[in-house]
């Protein structure tokens, strides 16, 4: 027989090796366990099965004989099986208790920015985002003009820091649009607000404002003062012919020279201050004879071409009709908010009683926004009873005076 040393380190030997089956199957038994049940494998079984498997384990190797039973080797090899097994166990029972029970997709969308990079300005969290690397060229698109690219990497823009990066990512890209009149832009943004841009430059301004299907046309007129894009108006064609009605797509009017203008340089008393420059909106047409181009059905285009001039006169815009239903509820003191639903929130995973938080809560919930990865999109649910169900990351729209919104918002928190 062999020193008490050399058994000791043969025995630990033969325990890592016939122990790494039994480990795994403790650990993974475990964690099956408490993340179905909630409840723990008793030690005792956990042993008594890796015992039995390091057994037919140590069987099937040959390394159970007369000889090897009879020395402290299979002492020291069975002591390790244990040790393995319990402690592969705990992990597994750790990480069955720490696992998520609801995972989505849609958690992933929600990825944030690091705390690093957030400054707090005024209590808000704000983040500039700046280009990291070259600003790439978009396949199918010619590349971009050198000062375009040059005012791009130098470009830094400003959001509020509660954003998920996708959202981040984003607000960016239709920034880049609006600002720069990109034709197509490619945004990518990591934890720590870095952007990877690559963009198309302009092309086709007023052809990619035609909708398919129609023409533009330009026409002068004597233009209304106002005109702005998007305006939808009616243009005669002609005494024996149909007006036609269509879209402004971009108007010019040259003023009445007569018409009173605002004095420049105007004096300013000692002490005051330089009056700000007010800038309109968007920019529209000052009255007078001018030029329109709009967007006509492709039949009628010949005729206003025929046209030398023509009279314009602007249609009634009605506004949207939830643009109205919000105005209403605006005007009789009653708010319209949306609300997440957080999965440790009162009302995650639980039924929805619409009755109960009216006279509870003061509030009227008015649907529900699901995110749904497998239909591709939201989708929403308007018509609630007491038994619906809410799922962790759904939003509640809901309607009330603005305390008791406040207070629900509270209570979701």
């Amino acid at each position: 027989m062999a020193s008490l040393p050399v058994e000791l380190l043969f025995g630990l030997y033969v325990g890592l090796l016939t122990g790494i089956v039994p480990a795994l199957i403790s650990g993974s038994l475990g964690f099956l366990f408490r993340y179905v049940t909630g409840v723990s494998v008793p030690a005792l079984a956990v042993v008594v099965l890796a015992v039995a498997v390091a057994g037919i384990n140590g069987g099937l190797l040959g390394l159970v004989d007369p000889a090897i039973s009879q020395s402290p080797r299979l002492l020291v090899a069975a002591l390790v099986v244990m040790m393995l097994s319990l402690y592969a166990h705990s992990q597994g029972d750790k990480l069955g208790a720490s696992f998520p029970r609801r995972f989505s997709i849609a958690k992933l969308r929600k990825q944030t920015l690091s705390a690093d990079v957030v400054d707090f300005v005024g209590g808000i969290g704000q983040v500039t985002v700046r280009p990291t690397g070259e600003i790439g060229d978009v396949d199918g698109y010619p590349p971009l003009p050198g000062d375009l690219r040059e005012e791009l990497l130098e470009g830094s823009w400003r959001f509020p820091a509660d954003l998920p990066l996708a959202e981040l990512e984003s607000r960016l890209a239709r920034r880049l649009r609006t600002e720069y009149d990109l034709a197509a832009v490619d945004v990518g943004i990591d934890a720590h607000g870095r952007a990877t841009i690559d963009a198309a430059p302009p092309s086709g301004g007023l052809s990619r404002r035609v909708p398919p299907g129609k023409r533009a046309v330009s026409v002068a007129a004597l233009v209304p003062t106002g005109v702005t894009r998007g305006e939808r108006v009616v243009v005669d064609a002609g005494a024996d012919e149909d007006p036609v009605e269509g879209t402004v797509l971009s108007a010019r009017s040259t003023p009445d020279e007569s018409a009173a203008v605002a004095p420049e340089n105007e004096p300013v008393a000692d002490g005051g201050e330089e009056p700000a420059a007010v800038r309109p909106a968007a920019p529209t047409t000052t009255g007078g004879e001018g030029r329109l181009t709009v967007a006509v059905p492709a039949g009628d285009a010949e005729r206003l071409l025929r046209v030398d001039r023509s009279r314009v006169v602007v249609r009634p815009h009605d506004a949207p009709a939830e643009f109205e239903l919000l105005s209403v509820l605006r005007r009789t003191g009653k708010f319209v908010e949306s609300i997440g639903v957080r999965a440790d929130g009162p009302l995650a995973d639980g039924p929805l009683d619409p009755r109960a938080i009216r006279e509870n809560h003061g509030v009227t919930v008015l649907g529900v926004r699901r995110s749904s990865i497998e239909e591709g999109g939201d989708r929403w649910t308007f018509s609630l009873d007491a038994d619906a169900a809410l799922d962790a990351e759904d939003e509640l729209f809901v309607a009330g005076p603005p305390e008791a919104v406040a207070r629900f918002r509270e209570v979701m928190a």
